[in-house]
This record gives C-alpha cells, structure tokens and sequence, in this order.
C-alpha cells in the first residue's frame, strides 16, 4: 500500500471513492457533483487529500477528461483517501486542521488503510506546525469511533455541536 497526496492529476481516482463515500452518510451519488467540487477544491488549493493506493508503485497521472476511472494506468487500486481542511483557532492561537472526510472501501476495510491515512494526516499537520487535528463522525459510526480512540484521539466531552443548515 502506498499513501499519497493527491492533486489534480488525481480526481479520477478519487470521485467513486468520495461520493461513495457521501453515500455511506445517506446522500444520492452524483458522480458530477463530486467531480467538479473535488476539482474546486483541489484546483484553489482549499483542502489536502491523501489517497491510499493497493500498489506501493508511484500511481501515474491520470487524465482530468476521463480515461481508467477509479483505477491508475498501471493497474493500481485506489482503497481509501482522507481529506483535510485548514482553519484557524483563536484558543489554541494557531492553525489546526479539519479531517473532514475519511473513507476505505469496503475491501479494503480492516487492513491498516485506514490507520495510514489517518498517519498520513497526522504527519502533514504536526510537520507543518498545527496545534491540532479534529474530527467529527456519527453517532452511530461505532467503529470509526474505535478506530480513532485507538489511534489516541479523545472524544471531546466539553463542547457541543451546532448546525444552521441552508
């Protein structure tokens, strides 16, 4: 397996996986929908992905257009990606990093993806000076919550969340 950080060069790979993902938390695939927000993101610098690859062969650029979806043009598998977003904290009076999105597909589950995207993540933050990393996830999401206290994050007891959706 190797973890990489993904850009643009990258997106095919990446849209099955991330509206896979959106399904798992009940939204309608929309593979377009997908396409063009992870293009934004990527393209304005707004996030970083890592992508998790079944190969330990550098995956090759694919093409933006199309081309081999969801698998690199040497055959390898994309397994998982983890996605951040980089924000500031007026109380910890630095940079902290959102991971906002983690998913492994169902195969690759329970095989350590899951763990070395979360490394990867982990090491891109506190090498780049973050105070902290953070997550959020559902309720019922008892085994990602697992994954994650093993891991050595703590379930945050202090604060309570509030949405004002639109």
């Amino acid at each position: 397996m190797q973890i990489i950080r993904a850009n643009l060069d990258h997106l095919e790979p990446l849209v099955p996986l991330v509206d896979a993902y959106r399904q798992f938390y009940k939204q309608p695939s929309d593979p377009e929908a997908v396409r063009k927000y992870v293009w934004e993101r990527l393209e304005n610098s707004q996030c970083v992905v890592f992508l998790a690859y079944e190969s330990e062969h550098q995956p090759s650029p694919l093409p933006l257009g199309g081309g081999n979806r969801g698998v690199g043009a040497e055959g390898q598998t994309p397994l998982g990606f983890t996605l951040l977003y980089h924000h500031w904290s007026t109380v910890a009076l630095g940079h902290v990093w959102l991971l906002n999105d983690l998913f492994t597909t169902p195969e690759a589950r329970r095989k350590g993806v899951a763990w070395a995207l979360l490394e990867a993540a982990r090491d891109f933050a506190q090498e780049g000076g973050s105070k902290r990393m953070w997550l959020r996830t559902a309720v019922d999401n008892v085994q990602a919550q697992a994954l994650y206290e093993k891991f050595g994050m703590v379930r945050d007891a202090q604060f309570y969340r509030y949405d004002l959706v639109f």
